[in-house]
Formats: structure tokens, sequence, C-alpha cells
């Protein structure tokens, strides 16, 4: 891992954005690196755009800033696509992955010319097959791990049962489900 990674989310309210970017802090804090996870609101209502950020290192992180030049962009909505320039700031070096079920060439056109890596995932397929409901947060959480390399698949996997396994103690079903959703997202990742 380089130096410094710095991940900015879009979503929408209600689909777990932000609650990724925390879940995403939690568990880099709980291997030992350095973290920051953080959301940004515009209007406060369910469906209005989101923003997260998650800064990981394993160094002291002395910035505390939104982020402007993000090394990867995750985008739980694909619908942001037509309304946010997504891939401002974008490091070409970095990479952007979008929960969609097109194939990647459809959607390069929104992409504003960004030359950089473009990876795909259907988080709503997953959620649904891993937990009957659709809750894109969980696979989009994985895939980020998965294209950043920022820990290895077991070492998250492991730090997510703990952290489930807590906040979701008198809940067995809902820890079980997101585990599933985790793996089949670590592999399904194009």
């Amino acid at each position: 891992m380089k130096d410094l990674i710095e991940i900015r989310w879009h979503g929408r309210g209600g689909q777990g954005a932000k609650t990724a970017a925390l879940l995403l802090a939690d568990v880099a804090f709980s291997t030992g690196m350095y973290v920051q996870g953080f959301p940004e609101y515009g209007p406060e209502r369910m469906g209005a755009p989101i923003t997260a950020y998650n800064r990981l290192s394993n160094k002291q992180i002395r910035v505390h800033s939104n982020i402007y030049d993000p090394d990867y962009v995750v985008v739980v909505d694909e619908t942001l696509l037509d309304s946010v320039d997504v891939t401002e700031g974008l490091k070409e070096e970095g990479a952007i992955i979008i929960n969609t079920k097109h194939a990647k060439e459809e959607l390069l056109p929104k992409l504003n010319g960004y030359k950089g890596r473009v990876y795909t995932i259907d988080a709503r397929k997953i959620s649904l097959e891993a937990l009957g409901k659709y809750f894109p947060n969980s696979p989009m959480l994985a895939a980020i791990v998965k294209v950043s390399g920022v820990m290895d698949d077991e070492a998250f996997l492991a730090e997510m049962q703990k952290s489930y396994a807590h906040k979701f103690a008198s809940k067995p079903e809902v820890i079980e489900g997101n585990m599933k959703a985790l793996s089949l997202a670590l592999q399904e990742v194009q």
C-alpha cells in the first residue's frame, strides 16, 4: 500500500455510502492503519446525493479536509453519473468502481473522458441474493477493498465478521447475509 490512500464515495441518502465509509475506517483501524472516515451532506433527506470520504495510511494522517484528488471513487448509485461529475479530481492511476448491471463500455461516455481503470459490480444482484433486500453498501465496501488492495481479503473478512458480530449480536441472520454479500462481491467485482 502506498503511504496514503484517499477514497471518495458517491451515493444517495439511505443507501449506506456513509456507513460503508465508516465501516472501512473501522476495519482498517483494527488492522493497525491510521484512518479517517467522514460524510459530507447536501440537503439531508432520503435519496439526496451524499459524499463520504476515507483516508487510509500506515503513517499518521495530518490532513483534515475533504478529498479533492482521490485515488479511488466508489459510485453506489449509477444514476449519479447523469448529475454529478464523479470523476472530478480522480487520479488516472487510481480507479472508479460503479454499482451497475451494465457493461463498463456503456458507462464510459458518462465518465467525462476518464482514462483510468473502471470497475463494475452489480451490488443489487449480490445484496438481493445474500440479504433478500437491496443494501448496496456491503458489496461496494468489499469491491473497494478488492480494487484498492488496502488489505488482504482474508483479513478484511475476519475484521468485518468481528465488526458485524458486535453491531448485530442479536441478529445473526444479518451477520450471515452481510458476510455472504462481502464474499460474493470480492469475487464478482470486474
